[in-house]
């Protein structure tokens, strides 16, 4: 049974999905813009929903850092750039992928 766990390097604007210590994908995403930055540190994936609605594009995955999320967007140009309010931005079909993948209780490591 895989043992996932998620980096994200706000330094490249990637996001890494690992099985044990092994980088078994990596996606694009957008981040934080300077005023409402993408917070650093280790939080849990707390709830996950298909479709939440909004800019939250196709899939919602909280963190336990209330109010910050990994999710899908409606502006797909947005990946890759420093934009957000804080919260991990990925296209739809990618954060899908990863939805199906990481279990509620998924570490998620966020650092520069």
């Amino acid at each position: 049974m895989p043992n996932y766990r998620i980096i994200v390097d706000l330094s490249d604007r990637m996001l890494y999905l690992l099985d044990d210590n092994i980088v078994v994908r990596g996606f694009p995403v957008g981040i934080g813009k300077m005023l409402t930055q993408t917070p650093e540190g280790t939080y849990t994936i707390v709830n996950k929903a298909p479709n939440p609605g909004g800019p939250f594009g196709a899939y919602w995955m909280g963190l336990s850092k209330p109010h910050y999320g990994i999710h899908g967007t409606n502006d797909p140009s947005s990946i890759g750039k420093e934009v957000s309010h804080g919260c991990i931005r990925m296209y739809n079909p990618d954060v899908i992928e990863l939805a199906r993948l990481v279990p509620i209780g998924a570490s998620v490591t966020i650092r520069q």
